[in-house]
């Protein structure tokens, strides 16, 4: 199911934009999505946790990025010495544009791959091949699970296409590898509920979480956004 071009207007709108304040300033590469909790640096920090521990190898591990906006999350990886294949999509092809704008202007160690790809109906085959053909060993989600939740479309059977994705998800993910995926509209018991204990759909278990500054609210301790870590079984 391709997405509803009403849908991409927006996207494509703010990305034009930020293609063209990139190109008078290489200084301003655009949002960063959850910049406000340190979500990137966050990330970042358990994923280079996880390679401490030798669940990953940084210098190997195959990193692929969905809804990469303007590539920011590859780029904060290569800058902490991931060099292993590293593949940012999108559904927006501005965003696409500016992503691949922004890493021409940038000096890296090895490259980051952008290309226009659908998560909710586009062909495995665009990224899934050589040797990522079983799948990546971390797959990133900054949003876009968000953005898809909001969405109204539905299939043929009628069901949502958040329901559809932890299904999607899967087979990018190899055996053994992650799937990190950041929310600001889930709680991490309702994202544990979307992702785990849907064999066919997922087969995923909860590996970890990334630790945000909280707040109380009516005596409810609470954090503004949530990312889970989960392990493919």
């Amino acid at each position: 199911m391709s997405p509803d071009p009403e849908h991409l207007d927006p996207w494509n709108t703010l990305y034009t934009r930020e293609l063209s304040n990139h190109a008078a300033d290489p200084s301003d590469t655009g949002t960063s999505w959850f910049d406000d909790s340190d979500a990137e640096r966050k990330t970042t920090q358990f994923l280079d946790s996880l390679s401490a521990a030798a669940a990953l190898d940084r210098d190997t591990a195959s990193v692929l990025d969905l809804g990469c906006g303007n590539g920011s999350m590859l780029f904060a990886l290569r800058e902490e010495g991931w060099t292993g294949r590293a593949l940012g999509v999108d559904y927006s092809p501005q965003s696409v544009a500016l992503a691949r704008q922004v890493a021409s202007s940038r000096a890296a160690a090895a490259p980051v791959e952008f290309a226009e790809w659908d998560i909710v109906g586009g062909s495995y085959a665009d990224v899934l091949g050589g040797e990522q053909t079983d799948g990546w060993d971390v797959v990133l989600d900054k949003g876009t699970f968000d953005a898809v939740s909001l969405s109204d479309q539905r299939d043929q059977r009628g069901r949502r296409l958040c329901e559809l994705y932890a299904g999607r998800i899967a087979p990018l993910v190899s055996k053994g590898g992650v799937f990190l995926v950041t929310s600001c509209n889930w709680t991490e018991e309702e994202l544990t509920n979307w992702f785990v204990g849907k064999e066919s759909e997922g087969g995923f278990v909860v590996a970890g979480r990334v630790e945000y500054r909280t707040f109380s609210f009516g005596g409810v301790k609470g954090q503004t956004i949530s990312t889970l870590c989960f392990k493919r079984v």
